[in-house]
């Protein structure tokens, strides 16, 4: 099994969407613990108390502010310069998809467009890392688990929103990020 090379991520600069949320929390400070230089962007913690008001946090850049706003979510991303962007924001709840189909499809499907658009206009950018939710598979009530290349789909807006912001994904790997070109 590989081991984490501390040393490689050790004044790394890393920028991170949804990292007031909980995995996006833990995420922000591993990495921190890891030194790397994070530069936060989401909304504030939407419950009391949260996972992210509770920890203990160094220099972490926190920055308040919205996915779906591609001039600001651009601006923020330049300025940070990262090396590495880690994609965690998203409306994650299915009964909130279903109150506000909207808002799910915005967030999780405009906001990854407002993301890579915003990573191709930085240079600084040698990885993206784009978190997603096994929702993002149409569900054919099967026992094995979800593979790779199992059909995108999903029963509600929130999977669905999932699994449109994969495609998105592997369109623009293979349009603007394709291996051979890095």
């Amino acid at each position: 099994m590989a081991r984490l090379n501390p040393k490689v991520w050790q004044g790394k600069k890393v920028f991170l969407t949804g990292h007031t949320g909980f995995k996006g929390s833990w995420l922000a400070q591993i990495l921190q613990g890891l030194e790397a230089r994070v530069h936060g962007y989401a909304l504030a913690p939407d419950t009391k108390p949260s996972h992210f008001e509770i920890l203990k946090w160094g220099a972490l850049e926190n920055e308040i502010a919205d996915i779906r706003d591609h001039a600001r979510l651009t601006s923020s991303m330049k300025k940070a310069a990262p090396e590495v962007v880690f994609h965690l924001a998203a409306q994650p709840l299915v009964l909130k998809s279903y109150e506000d189909p909207r808002y799910t499809y915005e967030t999780n499907v405009m906001g990854t467009l407002n993301l890579f658009e915003a990573v191709r206009q930085t240079p600084s950018v040698k990885a993206v890392v784009i978190v997603t939710s096994d929702k993002c598979y149409e569900n054919k009530e099967t026992t094995r688990p979800y593979k790779e290349d199992d059909a995108m789909g999903g029963y509600d807006p929130y999977s669905s929103s999932k699994g449109c912001a994969e495609v998105l994904t592997a369109s623009y790997r293979r349009s603007y990020f394709a291996e051979e070109d890095f």
